[in-house]
């Protein structure tokens, strides 16, 4: 039986992709969420959309880049709702840059991997009573040891998220906090599906792109089903958008075959 949910962060939900999603499928079960997002007029628009239909909901501005800040949004969402009991690390670095492969490397790492470190370990002191779940988004690109179209910045972060979410399965046991990780195919972002929908399909198969995107309601799904079920605990569920999610076995060594 899935658990209830009272509470929630969802970092990086002010955009138009899944982390409003995820934070609109939260509030239709019934918990608070905490909207959180550099993007402030987009956070109140998330929030906006879920008090129109009857959730609840709050926005706090904070750049998960910086520690005080990271900490300063879970401490005003406690506050604001008495307790914590899910986190959902959603935020991600600059905009979507296929063809830009040596940019903006601080941004994307500060963003996607340190910043889900300071809001979760800060999530662990809050959850310590109590208990909780987190989860942390990290993507496909994270899996292949190597590819053909690389973002060295952006997969060494999400490689870095997947790997901190296994390594803290211990915490269900210690803590009575579950950590779990979605490891996502493309998503159908605007910023995704302006660089998706004019290709052909040669053109995406010769660039690496799937021949569907997940939307974002999928993905919130996949979410809620990672901070609900108590079964689940340090794992990873990987959904290829042109597949159905699946998990990686646990204590998986991480390579099909040796040469």
């Amino acid at each position: 039986m899935p658990l209830p949910t009272k509470a929630v962060v969802v970092t990086g939900s002010g955009g138009a992709g899944c982390g409003r999603a995820i934070a609109q499928r939260f509030a239709n079960e019934g918990a608070s969420v905490g909207v959180s997002d550099i993007n402030e007029s987009g956070g109140r628009e998330t929030v906006r959309l879920i008090t129109a239909s009857g959730g609840q909901a709050v926005f706090c501005r904070a750049d998960v880049r910086d520690q005080h800040q990271a900490h300063a949004l879970l401490d005003f969402c406690v506050s604001t709702f008495g307790l914590l009991d899910v986190l959902v690390n959603n935020a991600s670095g600059p905009e979507f840059r296929p063809d830009q492969p040596l940019e903006l490397w601080k941004e994307i790492v500060e963003t996607d991997l340190l910043g889900t470190m300071y809001t979760t370990r800060h999530a662990i002191d809050l959850m310590h009573q109590n208990g909780g779940a987190i989860v942390n988004v990290t993507s496909i690109s994270a899996l292949p040891h190597g590819r053909e179209h690389p973002a060295p910045a952006y997969d060494a972060a999400k490689a870095g998220v997947l790997r901190l979410t296994t390594m803290l399965a211990f915490l269900a046991d210690t803590h009575k906090i579950r950590v779990n990780c979605l490891a996502p195919g493309w998503i159908a972002s605007p910023q995704v599906r302006a660089y998706w929908e004019p290709l052909t399909p040669e053109q995406r198969k010769l660039r690496g792109a799937p021949s569907r995107l997940l939307n974002p309601e999928e993905v919130a799904g996949a979410v809620h089903r990672l901070a609900t079920d108590e079964s689940l605990r340090g794992r990873v569920l990987v959904w290829w958008s042109e597949d159905q999610p699946r998990l990686i076995p646990w204590g998986d060594r991480g390579y099909e075959r040796l040469l």
